[in-house]
């Protein structure tokens, strides 16, 4: 059974999910834009049996607080501090798996270069770090607003947080749409129709650009450390292509890629071959 907490991190009330027994192996699940921990609800009661499993919503998502943007600076350096605070406080920290959609590369990636001993293994699934990534739907970010931040210029954007966009990142290239549950979309967008909401996305759209700029030492550290590495990548993922997800290969020649039928959010058609293959995964190679 999942259970559902709250942790202060950072001056912050912090709403977590938790699942599993302490004592079994950790599996720290960071996800993305534009959801929370809610994209993990099925993930987490599939593998309880096995791993201890927490996942937070980020500050601004989902549960946990979102302090005002003019207060509070929304970056990714940001997010990863509170989740290591967060992490330190329920005392789930040492060696683990970590579990990295979207956002959770970049935020997941800072924690591993805060702790380097924390990582056991890692799962990517649709988390960039290679510039063939990006796909077109960038492309108002990556080369209008990142080189010139306006109102005019965060104009273009906001079109990422509007219902048929949220809606269309759930069900772009997925074969089936009707196993895709519309209770995905309608929490996200309850969520953005928050006071501020849209400045905090803004800023981590803006932010983004950090993540881009440190791929090369991310991809330095893969090379260097090897480790071990499982890949799930949608392959038809509106916002990152199957390039991303091939790249991983060339510093990490021995991590296993699995291409899926499925788009961003795979975990909502595909969590069968997921957990299946994580569970295969940790038996074979990192038990």
């Amino acid at each position: 059974m999942t259970r559902f907490r709250t942790v202060f991190a950072g001056g912050l009330e912090v709403f977590y999910r938790e699942a599993g027994e302490p004592g079994a192996p950790k599996l720290l699940l960071l996800g993305g834009f534009p959801s929370s921990s809610h994209q993990f609800r099925n993930l987490m009661p599939a593998l309880a049996n096995r791993f201890h499993l927490v996942s937070f919503d980020y500050p601004g998502f989902g549960n946990t607080e979102m302090p005002d943007p003019r207060e509070w600076d929304y970056t990714f350096d940001h997010l990863a501090e509170i989740v290591d605070e967060a992490l330190l406080a329920i005392d789930f920290t040492g060696p683990m798996g970590l579990y990295m959609q979207d956002y959770g590369g970049p935020v997941g990636n800072r924690l591993i270069s805060l702790h380097p001993d924390w990582l056991r293994w890692q799962i990517i699934q649709n988390a960039n770090t290679y510039e063939e990534g990006f796909t077109e739907a960038w492309d108002s970010i990556r080369h209008v607003l990142w080189s010139n931040r306006t109102a005019d210029t965060e104009a273009l954007v906001e079109a990422f947080l509007e219902p048929e966009t949220v809606k269309a990142i759930y069900l772009y290239g997925h074969s089936d749409p009707t196993r895709i549950s519309p209770d995905n979309w309608n929490i996200d967008l309850h969520f953005l129709a928050r006071p501020n909401a849209h400045r905090v996305q803004l800023d981590l759209f803006y932010d983004y650009r950090t993540n881009a700029e440190r791929y090369v030492t991310w991809q330095a550290r893969l090379r260097r450390d090897q480790p071990k590495t499982l890949i799930f990548w949608g392959q038809g993922d509106m916002l990152f292509s199957p390039a991303g997800g091939e790249a991983y290969l060339r510093d990490l020649p021995d991590a296993k890629l699995v291409p899926l039928a499925s788009g961003h959010f795979a975990l909502e058609d595909c969590l069968a071959d997921i957990v299946a293959g994580i569970n295969s995964f940790y038996d074979e190679n990192v038990k």
